[in-house]
């Protein structure tokens, strides 16, 4: 294996776009997703199923509870915000397998699909598994 397909690879084990995460969801598969803002970011507006966990308040006593064994999807408000990042580094180092949703909940709403809060957007709907 090249190092080209090596970089490749790995960018792909850690990151996921929205398409990914609709189908993710959809298929029910093993993950969690984390909204890293403030809580106010989160209120306002979501990805339908995230939980908010902002990113300064991951511990090791604060995720205790979480299981291991799933995937969590970070994500944040998009480009030009970096508290996904910060969510997956923490995660990590915590233990837990981390993806980063590239492009964040702009992109989510860019490729047309809804949101949830006090400021929800259209787009398709994501069965809730709750």
């Amino acid at each position: 294996m090249n190092d080209q397909t090596k970089f490749y690879e790995s960018k792909l084990a850690y990151e996921m776009d929205p398409a990914d995460l609709f189908d993710a969801l959809e298929n029910q598969e093993n993950i969690v997703v984390i909204d890293a803002r403030q809580s106010f970011g989160y209120e306002k507006e979501h990805i339908p199923t995230a939980i908010n966990f902002p990113h300064r308040e991951m511990t090791t006593e604060s995720t205790q509870h979480l299981d291991k064994e799933k995937t969590y999807i970070c994500y944040c408000d998009g480009i030009g915000c970096n508290a996904s990042t910060k969510g997956a580094l923490k995660m990590a180092k915590l233990g837990f397998k981390v993806k980063e949703l590239i492009g964040g909940i702009e992109w989510w709403k860019f490729d047309g699909y809804a949101t949830q809060g006090t400021n929800p957007t259209g787009g398709s709907l994501i069965k809730c598994a709750c």
